[in-house]
């Protein structure tokens, strides 16, 4: 039970390290135009340390995927101003800004992933600790 406890905070780190790339990617695609782009990146750079927290320390892993949790709810709930010009994106329409679109589109997905990470991880140990 303990690897499966340690696996959603090396999902957290693995996801992370994907937000740092992501931000960072967009931000140099977007030719250094706006400081905004690199938003995913500092979340995934506090997703990171809280999932290496949470995988070294089992002391501090409930405290860890509480923290993974925040950040993946602020990641949603930040990023879903962008859903109109997603859906512009997918059905052909015109949009200002192709790269700042994909990066909303894919920092919603992989906080809703890490978001129902947490969730089973709280599931499970709320199981095992009270019967």
């Amino acid at each position: 039970m303990a690897s499966s406890r340690k696996s959603v905070f090396m999902l957290g780190i693995m996801l992370g390290i994907a937000l740092i790339v992501l931000g960072i990617g967009a931000y140099v695609l977007s030719d250094f135009a706006s400081i905004t782009a690199l938003i995913p990146a500092v979340f995934g750079v506090l997703i990171a340390i809280l999932g290496i927290v949470g995988y070294q320390e089992t002391d501090r892993q409930r405290l860890a995927a509480y923290g993974i949790g925040l950040l993946a709810v602020l990641g949603v709930l930040g990023s879903t101003r962008g859903i109109p010009d997603i859906i512009a994106l997918l059905t052909g329409e015109a949009i200002e800004s192709t790269i700042a679109v994909v990066s909303q589109g894919t920092m919603i997905i992989i906080c809703l992933v890490l978001l129902a990470a947490v969730i089973q991880f709280i599931r499970d140990t709320r199981t095992t600790t009270n019967p």
